[in-house]
């Protein structure tokens, strides 16, 4: 192929989804060899519970732009997604799940609509081939988190994008723990459009983002993004404390000019357990603040390597 034809990256955090790799891989290059372009696909196995690493050191060796990142544990999804970026030498990274969801045919509509000028486009999920549960609780965290953090979101955009090269040597820049790529090339404000994808139904497994996961995310996310829950504790906290100073101001009227004995020991009781309660949950408020400004003081390495594909090899010299 000429070496006109730009470069594409496609980086793939791989977890659970062995059987796909092979036709992945496949269709991601039938793909862009029609843009056509030249390309490198960039696997990132998550410490995967299947065999995957094994498929992939597999299809490396067969193909040489074909390359293999095996972390030293689970990182996380976002993290396994940082760990390829930082690989990467394209003109254009293609970001999107091993899954098969995120359908490879789609890589030409953002393609194409990057070439119209823009530095970022994600693909829109319109109609969404996922469970009730996924779905609702992805509308509402996009809610809450729009909520906290002063934003606009959209809850059909997931990780399915394209970034030109600029961006992402930006995106390498952000080295904080908690990691959430979507929000992270929204905030930083390069232009950005949006174009209709389909989405496909899971071909293998099942999502490994149950409730518990799911939460922690959204709340890595919101603290990661957002102070406002601490406003939002210090404007409950003082309505509170003016609540009851007009409540005692009423008990001491009730007292001394109506001579009404002041019942007390259940609501006060109740007040105390109240008020303990809404102080323990500011405390922890404060608490979680705490502890990622703890984590992130730490500095330790976003994700480790514990291995990588012979592909790489060819490209150890890049940055010299």
């Amino acid at each position: 192929m000429g070496t006109n034809h730009p470069l594409v990256s496609v980086v793939i955090p791989v977890y659970g989804c062995e059987t796909c790799l092979v036709e992945l891989c496949n269709r991601v290059k039938t793909t862009i060899e029609k843009i056509p372009a030249q390309f490198e696909i960039i696997l990132v196995n998550d410490a995967s519970p299947d065999n995957a690493w094994e498929t992939i050191k597999q299809v490396s060796s067969k193909d040489h732009r074909i390359k293999g990142i095996n972390l030293s544990r689970n990182f996380g999804q976002h993290h396994a997604i940082t760990a390829g970026l930082d690989h990467t030498i394209g003109d254009w990274i293609v970001v999107m799940d091993c899954d098969l969801q995120d359908k490879p045919e789609e890589i030409t509509k953002l393609y194409v609509k990057a070439q119209e000028g823009y530095d970022v486009v994600f693909g829109n999920r319109t109609v969404r081939q996922d469970t009730w549960l996924k779905r609702t609780s992805s509308k509402l965290f996009y809610k809450f988190y729009d909520y906290l953090a002063d934003r606009t979101s959209d809850h059909t955009v997931a990780n399915f994008s394209i970034c030109s090269k600029k961006v992402i040597e930006s995106f390498r820049k952000m080295n904080e723990q908690n990691r959430f790529f979507p929000l992270f090339i929204k905030w930083m404000g390069y232009n950005t459009a949006n174009v209709q994808v389909e989405h496909c139904q899971r071909q293998e497994g099942k999502s490994s983002y149950n409730i518990k996961k799911l939460v922690t995310l959204g709340t890595d996310a919101i603290i990661s993004q957002s102070n406002k829950p601490l406003r939002l504790s210090i404007q409950f906290g003082f309505l509170i404390s003016l609540v009851s100073f007009i409540y005692g101001l009423y008990l001491m009227f009730r007292y001394f000019f109506l001579f009404q004995p002041v019942p007390g020991w259940t609501s006060v009781m109740v007040s105390i357990y109240f008020i303990g309660g809404l102080i323990f949950f500011n405390f922890g408020i404060l608490g979680l603040y705490i502890g990622k400004v703890f984590n992130e003081t730490k500095a330790r390495p976003i994700y480790l390597i514990q291995e990588k594909t012979e592909a790489f090899h060819d490209y150890d010299d890049r940055s010299e």
